[in-house]
């Protein structure tokens, strides 16, 4: 016996590594803490985009020890200098997550304690704050009490579970698929037909309705759509549409598609998560009447409120089809349920091991309040008028007046095919990398495309972008 205690402690000894000291533990958060100061602070002069390729090796693990110093160098000169800096208020190329400092000591707490969060049991105090936050969200797009949510790692799984649903409530499987029909607009996020597959819908047959000026589904087209496929014996089920387009930033008519939807006993989908936090903005809150006619809603806070990667929520109105799929109960779990026991975030999402997100928006929200979120998003909002009367002082064309803050722009050379002019045009931005911006097709244009939602988006910077596309568009026409 003795022998084998000996054993025991001398593996105690080894593994006691991971638990340091409170001196060592102070010795890290100082050096880390140094590392985000200087990165913070170093931020409105950097790079936003850099094209440098790795160190080769430079990731390899080896059991050669490396200090926590050594560590931070090596992920300053890999990871974080390295490609798009998504932390930069210059970083307006695609729509950004935002990375607010207070997420990052909630999640640091989060971590610490190491919270599970997925049922009620293990941590009544997490699932109630998600579950807060649930309704908190079900308040701010009108859907009833009675609605269920659940925060995710993101869009992709929010529109999973969504589209679940949907599936569910209607039956649509077997033969059924083959039959069955989806409406949605050509700008749909890509995350929708990813989606689709996974949950056995790649058979399905999808109806691209026509879009008008402003990228926005043309709710006659949808109609008619409609009306066709029933006569001609098809099952029309699902409708998806989108409050702030990944491409345009567009705002479908969701009154005029949710009525449409209710006459036709559809289930109706809206994708806001680029958008839907536009909601709180007096100058955009009446663009969005009609939120709370969907049946399923995804949005990401991620993006909208500012947040680091990695927090997206779905709501849904009908329950049973979200536990159709959902729900389970196994038997080493009988400790776990109770018949007065609150949702269980478990219980209404793919993941049964889950990180504690939501402390991440639930500590800012009570340290900062509103406030300071609703006058970032207005702050974006005229940000985007302003560089777009900025584009066209310095002669460059724009795409229509957007809903919100993602816009496109060209530039109309007249010595070579336009299209290639921006192509080139925007290579010269990327290699600059002073400010980033992306490139998309719209009606088989080249554009350059504006995102504008990071919290570091400030005037200065859409100053220096456009002086930096102004210095590319001088250099290619020379």
């Amino acid at each position: 016996m003795s022998h084998l205690k000996q054993q025991i402690l001398e593996l105690q000894r080894v593994s006691e590594a991971l638990e340091p000291n409170e001196e060592q533990r102070n010795t890290y958060i100082q050096e880390v803490s140094n590392y985000a100061n200087t990165f913070i602070n170093g931020l409105e002069d950097a790079k936003a985009f850099s094209s440098e390729p790795l160190t080769p090796n430079a990731m390899a693990l080896s059991n050669e020890k490396k200090s926590l110093k050594e560590i931070l160098k090596i992920y300053a000169a890999e990871v974080e200098a390295k490609g798009i800096k998504p932390a930069s208020g210059g970083h307006i190329g695609y729509v950004p997550g935002g990375g607010i400092y207070t997420s990052a000591i909630a999640d640091y707490i989060a971590d610490v304690t190491n919270e599970y969060s997925g049922m009620h049991f293990a941590s009544p105090g997490a699932v109630a704050m998600e579950n807060e936050l649930i309704d908190w969200m079900k308040s701010i797009f009108g859907f009833p009490e009675t609605a269920i949510g659940n925060l995710t790692s993101g869009g992709s799984i929010a529109t999973l579970i969504a589209l679940t649903s949907a599936r569910d409530k209607y039956g649509i499987k077997n033969a059924k698929i083959e039959k069955s029909v989806i409406y949605l607009s050509q700008q749909v996020h890509h995350c929708i037909n990813k989606a689709l597959r996974i949950i056995g819908l790649e058979d399905v047959i999808i109806r691209h309705v026509e879009l008008d000026d402003y990228s926005r589904i043309i709710t006659d087209d949808l109609s008619s759509k409609i009306k066709n496929d029933k006569a001609a014996g098809l099952n029309p089920f699902l409708i998806i549409a989108s409050s702030g387009t990944t491409d345009t930033g567009a705002i479908d008519p969701l009154q005029e598609i949710g009525d449409i939807a209710k006459t036709n006993n559809l289930w109706y989908h809206i994708d806001a998560a680029y958008g839907g936090f536009f909601i709180l903005t007096k100058v955009k809150k009446d663009f969005f009447k009609g939120i709370e006619m969907a049946d399923s809603l995804v949005t990401d806070p991620h993006k909208g409120l500012f947040l680091p990667y990695g927090l997206g929520a779905v709501l849904v109105k009908d329950k049973a089809s979200v536990y159709h799929s959902h729900h389970y109960r196994a038997n080493y779990m009988q400790d776990a349920i109770g018949d007065n026991m609150p949702v269980n975030p478990a219980d209404v999402s793919p993941e049964l091991t889950k990180h504690f997100r939501g402390l991440r928006l639930w500590l800012p929200l009570q340290l900062h309040g509103i406030e300071p979120f609703v006058a970032c998003l207005e702050e974006k909002l005229l940000l985007t008028t302003y560089f777009r009367e900025r584009l066209l002082e310095i002669g460059f064309k724009l795409g229509p007046e957007p809903d919100l803050s993602v816009s496109y722009f060209w530039y109309p050379c007249k010595a070579i095919d336009e299209n290639t002019f921006n192509e080139r045009l925007v290579k010269e931005i990327h290699d600059d990398g002073e400010v980033f911006l992306s490139s998309t097709i719209i009606n088989n244009k080249f554009v350059i495309r504006m995102a504008i939602l990071s919290f570091r988006t400030k005037l200065k910077t859409i100053d220096k972008a456009v002086k930096m596309i102004d210095k590319a568009r001088k250099k290619l026409s020379l």
